[in-house]
């Protein structure tokens, strides 16, 4: 057999891989303004807090339906000025990846994707409440990815230990 017909007989038993968006949609949307009008009528230092998480479905055999919740609490002190909680979400068609790939790409790829609604999803809803626009940085899923397995990996081990 010649190194060709080597590689194509490989390439030809290698998956395809096939990643794609099939759609992005916006599944809850939550405005809060506790305070009322009496946010408006004093000076205060927001005090921001943001809360991640992602949630992953599997709908059929190639078709993954990734949820990004995302929680922004802004503060002055103790009092709650604006909650917003957001769910957006996207459809993605993914074949012929590893288990290993596959979560990997689910947990990055697909949030870096679907976070760019999000955040104007936000900024959107927070300008409506007539308060100040908050543009969310970027985020760096990859880590954010790496930083869970790694978590995971030490709470297997300490299990692991104990056992």
């Amino acid at each position: 057999m010649t190194e060709e017909s080597t590689q194509a007989a490989a390439e030809a038993e290698a998956p395809k891989v096939e990643f794609s968006l099939q759609r992005i949609y916006l599944k809850d949307l939550s405005f809060e303004a506790p305070q009322g009008p009496e946010a408006f009528r004093r000076q205060w230092k927001p005090q921001v807090q943001q809360d991640l998480g992602t949630k992953v479905k599997k709908l059929d055999n190639d078709h993954y339906d990734v949820n990004l919740h995302l929680t922004i609490t802004v503060k002055d002190g103790d009092d709650t000025m604006y909650l917003v909680e957001v769910q957006q979400c996207g459809i993605f068609l993914i074949k012929g990846l590893q288990e290993q790939q596959l979560a990997a790409v689910l947990n990055t790829q697909c949030p870096t994707i679907i976070f760019p609604y999000a955040r104007e999803t936000v900024d959107g809803i927070i300008t409506k409440g007539t308060f100040p626009a908050l543009m969310l940085p970027p985020i760096n899923f990859d880590a954010v990815f790496q930083q869970a397995m790694a978590k995971a990996r030490q709470q297997q081990e300490a299990a692991g230990t104990v056992n």
